[in-house]
């Protein structure tokens, strides 16, 4: 339930879990691009909400099974509080969950409380997915903290938080105005489409996940990568395999048959008889920590600015 407190102590929710969750394990899998930041305080995101921007606060705990209790701070305060049971997998039922593999039923039985949680945000999830594609990691980072900076708004709560961009304020950029930010013009144009198109996006959020990956990707510039790293964390789906990945195939490849590469195909067979858990069988092997050597050439970088911040 939801208990009103004073503006500096925001809304506090407090919640009894319908089975142990491990927040921690739950929420990394989402953590891209800066939606949360981990702390001796907890975990916090920022967001927007159809009712304003939030601040949410998810306090520490010392088992799985303890009540979760979480603060939220603006307009947005009480929409964020509602979705903390899906930002936290409790939906997420594993009873049926029986791995096949050998490295994935031992991650499963050392992270028992992983749960697969949904941000439900699409434009969250979308904007920086899209000034991923096709680059590296560290340069597409680069230019998503450089926009997040030139167009920060400081986020509600005593923490010292900015918001993600406001795509109603981005959709008023022409494509040549993220050359700054180090995206050329066929990153630039779908991101500036999503942004224009962030109200009829997010109506994907209630489709399955088939059709909100259908849906992304009549949109041009959106391909097969893009739509399935979105799929994965606006629903949570436990079936959904990221394909067109740059490493994936070759992380599950090396961590199920120790072969140092591989392609999509090759990694869909791997992780067939794990089906309909394919995506929480990566998500377990990811615990591993387990990569592949790298002995091949890495993906070059696509900075068209130099120095670009």
């Amino acid at each position: 339930m939801v208990a009103p407190t004073s503006a500096a102590e925001g809304r506090r929710l407090v919640l009894a879990p319908p089975v142990p969750v491990d927040v921690l394990d739950t929420v990394r899998p989402l953590r891209g691009a800066g939606r949360f930041r981990f702390a001796a305080d907890g975990v916090w995101q920022t967001t927007r909400t159809v009712d304003g921007v939030a601040t949410l606060q998810i306090e520490p705990r010392d088992r799985p099974d303890d009540r979760v209790v979480a603060r939220a701070w603006g307009p947005g305060a009480d929409r964020v509080l509602d979705q903390v049971p899906d930002l936290l997998g409790f939906g997420d039922l594993v009873d049926g969950f029986d791995p096949v593999h050998p490295l994935v039923r031992e991650q499963h039985r050392r992270h028992p409380h992983l749960r697969l949680g949904r941000t439900n945000s699409m434009a969250e999830a979308l904007l920086p997915t899209i000034v991923e594609q096709k680059v590296p990691s560290a340069d597409a980072l680069r230019s998503w903290r450089g926009l997040r900076r030139a167009f920060a708004e400081p986020a509600p709560g005593p923490a010292d938080l900015i918001l993600p961009p406001d795509p109603a304020r981005l959709a008023d950029l022409a494509y040549h105005d993220l050359h700054r930010f180090g995206i050329e013009r066929k990153r630039a144009e779908p991101f500036l489409a999503a942004c224009r198109s962030a109200g009829r996006l997010q109506r994907l959020v209630d489709r399955t996940p088939d059709e909100l990956a259908a849906g992304l990707r009549q949109h041009r510039g959106i391909g097969a990568w893009t739509a399935t790293v979105v799929t994965r964390l606006v629903l949570g789906d436990p079936d959904t395999v990221v394909v067109g990945d740059y490493g994936i195939p070759s992380f599950v490849a090396w961590a199920m048959a120790g072969e140092r590469t591989a392609d999509d195909a090759r990694m869909l067979e791997l992780l067939e008889p794990e089906r309909p858990h394919r995506a929480r069988a990566v998500v377990l092997l990811m615990t591993t920590g387990r990569t592949p050597p790298r002995h091949g050439p890495r993906l070059p970088s696509a900075s068209i600015v130099r120095g670009a911040r």
